[in-house]
């Protein structure tokens, strides 16, 4: 039988503190105020001092209303119907749709125990050349998107869960625009992705604390999944929000803040989310993609800092593309060799003379004369910008790999291309 406890010691803002006793760390309570009912979640424990964070925020609250404890962390129903349904931070339905209360499973668990790990050996492919030739998502591989605020992050996002080569998409929004939730949703129906995606939106209208519990929703799904024997892949937007949802309520309960406000805990809690990415020997995977913004487009900032010492790479999205510079897949030469044998030296080819293009241009922006030489980088750089950079390019593979030797045939003769002659006299292409 639970505790019932009438008496709220103090009230600030959406903290309330309850002298109680046998409660637990992000225990959930139910308070019945004269609204209804209220969720709020154990975060602090002094004694026999127990603060809570109350889910819709303290208003409506009374020091004589009734607080029952329910002796469980938030839990998920977890089935196949939660494909095709989208929920609140709550783990609520607002798709209108029935709630789901069976099978039950609690969030925010550990991670998984690495003998049950195998090493990422598996492509993911995309359809983004920027991404499959360039630097490859690999299953199981933990990335950030660092993005500066403007960037059409939320599109790319929608992109690849259309087209990515996984079973199930879990999508967790977090302080979204009320036009990104219905961007996505209509997305994914209209491009028949819905019935495998489940979705966990906080919008910033909703509830401060709903945002801290997004990844774990989403993650606790998608680890049910990949136990199930599913490819999971795992979307967050964004992980500054949820980093700014920790620090409102770290204020809200006098912590002492850290660098720029943050708590002194960020980076273990972006670990804990990010380490939940996994392949199973015995069962599927999780892989996550997460979208970081930079305010002032500034990658020493907290959260991306942090974030860079935890995942195995980034993406850079930088003038509505992907940056070749920058971005790193460090688990991609785990499967480039196993695509096709020119990839990994086309790949290096490319870039080798993309950044020879990148100081062609500089010399000419300082009106140096121009050599047959710099007239080809600059014909390569133009043509590499709009064929193989440009978003809205969607091709398999194959097709951007053989996209990539007509680049090079229209730009360059054989032996100025650096790559092996056995190479080039298998997949030049002929005129």
């Amino acid at each position: 039988m639970n505790k019932v406890y009438s008496r709220i010691e103090s009230i600030n803002g959406s903290v309330i503190t309850v002298k109680a006793t046998d409660v637990k760390y992000n225990e959930l309570a139910e308070i019945e105020t004269r609204f209804g009912k209220s969720l709020a979640e154990v975060n602090r424990i002094d004694g026999d001092m127990v603060s809570l964070q109350v889910f819709a925020g303290g208003r409506g609250v009374s020091t004589g209303d009734h607080i029952r404890f329910l002796g469980h962390d938030m839990q998920i129903s977890f089935s196949d119907d939660l494909l095709g349904r989208i929920f609140n931070g709550s783990a609520e339905p607002r798709d209108n749709g029935p709630s789901l209360a069976e099978n039950l499973v609690e969030i925010g668990g550990p991670s998984v125990n690495p003998s049950k790990r195998i090493m990422a050996r598996r492509m993911i492919r995309t359809g983004i050349p920027m991404i499959d030739v360039f630097n490859t998502l690999v299953v199981s591989q933990k990335l950030p998107i660092f993005s500066s605020s403007g960037e059409p992050y939320n599109q790319l996002l929608a992109r690849i869960a259309m087209q990515a080569e996984v079973d199930v998409i879990v999508l967790g929004g977090m302080g979204l625009k009320y036009d990104d939730y219905l961007f996505f949703r209509n997305t994914l129906e209209e491009g028949g992705a819905l019935s495998r995606t489940v979705m966990f939106i906080h919008t910033a209208s909703d509830p401060t604390v709903e945002c801290e519990k997004i990844p774990d929703l989403s993650l606790a799904v998608a680890e049910q999944f990949a136990l199930k024997g599913k490819n999971v892949l795992v979307l967050l937007t964004d992980m500054t929000n949820f980093a700014d949802a920790m620090k409102e309520v770290a204020i809200t309960q006098e912590q002492v803040p850290s660098n720029r406000g943050y708590p002194g805990d960020l980076y273990s809690q972006l670990a804990s989310r990010y380490e939940k990415a996994v392949d199973f020997d015995d069962a599927g995977s999780v892989t996550i993609l997460a979208v970081t913004t930079m305010p002032g487009d500034d990658v020493t900032h907290p959260v991306p800092d942090n974030t860079g010492y935890i995942t195995e790479g980034q993406y850079y999205l930088k003038g509505r593309r992907i940056e070749p510079f920058g971005s790193l897949s460090r688990l991609k030469q785990n499967v480039n060799g196993k695509t096709r044998d020119d990839h990994r030296a086309l790949m290096d080819g490319m870039i080798r003379l993309y950044s020879s293009y990148k100081d062609t241009l500089e010399k000419k922006s300082m009106g140096f004369m121009m050599s047959s030489w710099d007239e080809k980088l600059l014909k390569y750089g133009d043509m590499f910008e709009k064929k193989m950079m440009d978003l809205s390019v969607n091709l398999p593979l194959e097709q951007a790999l053989d996209l990539g030797w007509e680049i090079l045939a229209d730009c360059f003769n054989k032996d100025e291309t650096g790559i092996k002659t056995s190479l080039i006299e298998k997949h030049w292409p002929s005129k």
